[in-house]
């Protein structure tokens, strides 16, 4: 699967701080990597109606069974609630077992630096 690229559910304020959040989960099989794949395309349904949502990307390297993330909120309880709503609350749920490891970092940025770029969101997570 390609990186889904940078979707904007709702454009943000111009010069505006935004937070912004990102992830990198590590499954511990292939099995695991396929079942976060089949649930994907509910979660980015989601993301693309959410209240709150300014921006997102997925980069999913599913042979070496690594998901990368990207987002950016109106605020941190935006993102809470997207996280603990819809198709995503099942989903992180039903696939706990599956991670071997995941990281997370967030950060205020302004909405004029959106999207965030690949190598700063991977210097974040490392």
């Amino acid at each position: 699967m390609p990186t889904l690229p940078w979707t904007v559910p709702n454009r943000p304020p111009q010069a505006t701080e935004v937070h912004v959040f990102a992830s990198r989960f590590e499954t511990r099989t292939l099995w695991g990597a396929l079942k976060f794949l089949v649930r994907t395309p509910g979660v980015w349904r989601q993301i693309r109606s959410a209240p709150g949502a300014y921006g997102a990307s997925l980069r999913a390297e599913p042979f070496r069974r690594t998901f990368w993330t990207l987002s950016a909120w109106e605020s941190p309880q935006a993102l809470k609630t997207f996280a603990r709503s819809g198709a995503h609350a099942p989903a992180s749920r039903g696939l706990s077992a599956q991670m071997r490891e995941s990281t997370f970092a967030s950060w205020q940025a302004s909405s004029d630096e959106l999207p965030v770029n690949w190598a700063e969101v991977r210097s974040r997570l490392t």
